[in-house]
């Protein structure tokens, strides 16, 4: 019995990393194209504002991934027995810790890194368009890319000490969140 299962454990991880693995490939390309229009279109401050909210996104997500992967399902299953809303949903993120951890993490957290780089990119291009010395672009496109990873380092650090004291308020509101979407969003609702 035991093989079994573990046969189905490793079937089913085979399965997560290639799913995730073409979400994530999709994922980059949507948000990549969404962002670099958007920095396109704007001007260099609003530019700079789409730089600073991937990089938040990030932040984040990051957050909620280690408060899912340091939480436990028991006060969930509580709040279930009790029909809390959304906390069936929180049980399903803590059983799925590794899946969810993964996402909010990795898939999320890599392409918004990626994503900032891009908007770093376009900010120097546009900055090359008015005029700007190709050294006041390089010296700006360093100073942006130390920005983010500042930004990003700083913010995940803070964002671990709050996700490991408080996992049981970002699960709970992350599932109800995620809860209210699938209940109330005709593409996200189950079939019975």
């Amino acid at each position: 019995m035991k093989k079994k299962n573990n046969r189905s454990t490793k079937k089913k991880n085979k399965h997560w990393i290639i799913r995730i693995t073409l979400v994530s490939f999709f994922m980059a390309i949507v948000i990549g194209v969404l962002a670099e229009l958007s920095v396109k279109n704007l001007n260099i401050p609003g530019a700079f504002l789409v730089f600073l909210i991937i990089i938040f996104i990030g932040v984040f997500f990051d957050g909620i991934g280690i408060a899912v992967a340091a939480s436990n399902a028991r006060p969930f299953n509580a709040m279930a027995a009790r029909r809390v809303r959304g906390a069936s949903k929180a049980v399903e993120l803590v059983h799925n810790a590794d899946q969810v951890s993964n996402f909010c993490n990795d898939v999320i957290g890599d392409i918004a890194g990626i994503i900032s780089g891009a908007a770093i990119a376009a900010i120097a291009l546009k900055m090359y368009l008015f005029d700007v010395s190709i050294y006041n672009i390089s010296l700006i496109a360093v100073l942006l890319s130390g920005l983010a990873a500042a930004l990003t380092i700083g913010g995940k650090a803070f964002g671990k000490k709050i996700a490991l004291t408080h996992w049981k308020t970002i699960v709970y509101y992350f599932a109800l969140v995620l809860w209210t979407l699938e209940n109330n969003l005709l593409f996200f609702k189950k079939e019975n």
